[in-house]
Parts: C-alpha cells; structure tokens; sequence
C-alpha cells in the first residue's frame, strides 16, 4: 500500500509499505477520504511530529478485513483517534478529551490515515448512516472539534459570538453558530476566507477594521458574549480579549507556539472566562453525524470542491497555511 511518511520538517516520502495485519480484535480499513487537520500541518510544516510517522486522523473509510473484530465487511465507518480510557476521573466525568491516559501529541510514532489502509480497534469506529456520502462523513471529525469548542463556550440563543480565524474550523464554528440562529461575525486576514465566512452567514471583519478599547476596564458598546480564537496566532488571541462584553468568554481553540500575553487587568476588571477546547464532547462523533445527517450545514462550502492525492498533500498544506485555500481538504491515498 502507499502512505505518506513524515521524514523531517517540510518533508514527506510516499512510500510502498505492507498492508497492516490486524492485532486481535482489530479490523483493516481502506481509507477513502482523509482531511488535513491544522494538527498536521504543525506536525509535518513545522517539525512538531516524530518522524517515521503516517499522519491523519479526520478520515472515512470502510471495513476490508473485519478478522475477529465482530465488524461485518463493508461496513463504512468513521474513527475515533483518540478515545478516554474510560475510568479517570475526567473519563468517569463525561470530560474524554481530558483523559489523564491521553498520550502527548506529537511523542510517538503515529500510523494514521494518510495512507490506502489502516487497523482499527472497532472501540474507535462509528459507522456512517446511510444517507451520508463518505465525502460527508470525512468531516465528522472537524465537526466534532467545532461543536466541542460550541459547548465549552456555553453560548445562548441570545447571545453574539466572534470568530477570529475561518479557516476550517474556524468555518465550521460559524456553521454550526448559524444553523443554531446566533449572531456570528468573523475575523480574518485571507480574502478567500472573508467569503467563506460572509457566505456562511457571518458579518466580516479585517482584524484593523476593529476597534480595541484604550482601558482595560472598557468595554465596546457592542461586544461580543463569546468569542472563539481559531487562528491559532497571538495577536487574535490578545485583541479577542478586548471585543469581550463584561462576564465574556474566550474560548481558544487553535494552536501555536507564538503565546499570547493577555491583560489580566482586563480579565479581572470585567470579569472574563477564558476556557481551552480540545477534541470532543462525549458523544461528539455522533452529534457531528447527526448534523451532517440533517442538511443543515452548508457541506458544498465548508468542504474543498477538489481532492488531492498523496503526492499534493503538501502543496495543499501550504496553501491552507497561507490562506489560499478557505475549506477543508481532503486526501485520496
């Protein structure tokens, strides 16, 4: 089979590997689709992964090889990457994205699903309803980030969000704030990601076209009650914190290793939340089937109209770190 390997930083080999034999209780799936996450472009653009690994990890695919895993062949499924051990406290808590078992992203080798096949514990499949396409399904995973960072944001019907950063999640935030009738608007530097977000339904913003109030004890007269950092970059991070209305939250959900320095003073004079989202409600994955299922979600635009092999993977990382490309990607291995 062919795979993707990560060597080194900016650097990927496609490779003629065996076809995994599966362990006990395990299935072989043949992947379909496979999106590329901001997680792998930190892993492979920016040196964060182990190299030897196949990464991917947002993929749909169907059972080729049920073995003794009590899967019936043909089966199309989406999975888990990562499930809580099921008996941590934060597991025990309805809180697996806490899992205290979890291991450290990026530590260890990975066998993921830029790649023809893989195994799979059938603990970390989900099957795929009928009426959803596998096109579709690849974007369970996505879905199931963004309606994490939904739920951790404990937003109302009443209430108005910000997104800074519409790139994939970014974008499937506002979806999923739009399908609910919340107010959203979007903050975002790219022009082909202003018309996704405006086309999703949200009022657009370049960042210098906002106003950042002068004391940390001011609040804009029409602020927002949540906003959500998807950018993953320290300057949305620290000017986020001032479009917040008094008792606000800010949920930060992408990642970087450029740290903010937010005002602490602000956060105490207005009394502002600050929450992280990673990974998964716990029944994320069937929630995100459940709204993909239902028609709701915009699917044409939050997903990019062309696929790409193995072999323009990178090319296609690249333009999604530059903003070239607003929807998720997806790979045919």
């Amino acid at each position: 089979m062919r795979a993707a390997v990560y060597r080194r930083t900016g650097e990927v080999e496609i490779e003629e590997m065996s076809v995994p034999v599966p362990a006990a209780g395990e299935a072989v799936i043949e992947i379909d689709y496979c999106g590329i996450c901001g997680t792998d472009l930190h892993m492979m653009l920016d040196g964060w992964g182990t190299p030897g690994s196949v990464f991917g990890h947002e993929w749909s695919g169907r059972v080729v090889d049920a073995a003794d895993s009590g899967l019936v062949e043909g089966t199309r499924v989406v999975g888990l990457p990562s499930v809580g051990c099921g008996d941590c406290e934060p597991c025990l808590d309805g809180h697996p994205s806490l899992c205290e078992r979890r291991p450290d992203a990026g530590m260890s080798l990975e066998r993921g699903a830029f790649s023809q096949y893989l195994v799979a514990d059938p603990r970390r499949l989900v099957t795929v309803p009928d009426q959803i396409d596998q096109v579709s399904a690849a974007y369970t995973e996505p879905l199931a980030v963004a309606l994490h960072a939904v739920t951790n944001s404990k937003i109302t019907d009443a209430q108005h969000a910000l997104v800074f950063g519409a790139g994939p999640i970014g974008a499937a935030i506002i979806a999923i704030l739009v399908a609910r009738g919340i107010s959203v608007a979007a903050v975002e530097l790219s022009e082909v990601r202003l018309e996704l977000a405006a086309s999703l339904g949200a009022s657009v913003f370049r960042p210098g076209e906002l106003t950042v109030p002068s004391h940390p004890g001011e609040t804009l007269e029409q602020g927002y009650h949540v906003v959500f950092e998807s950018s993953g970059t320290r300057s949305a991070c620290e000017t986020g914190l001032t479009q917040l209305v008094g008792d606000g939250t800010l949920v930060i959900v992408g990642t970087g290793l450029d740290f903010p320095r937010l005002d602490t003073n602000r956060v105490i004079l207005n009394e502002l939340h600050i929450t992280g989202a990673f990974n998964y409600d716990a029944d994320g994955f069937g929630a995100a089937l459940d709204l993909i299922a239902s028609g709701t979600l915009p699917l044409d635009l939050l997903i990019h109209p062309e696929t790409v092999g193995l072999k323009g993977m990178l090319d296609a990382m690249t333009q999604l770190r530059s903003g070239e490309i607003a929807g998720k990607v997806l790979v045919t291995p």
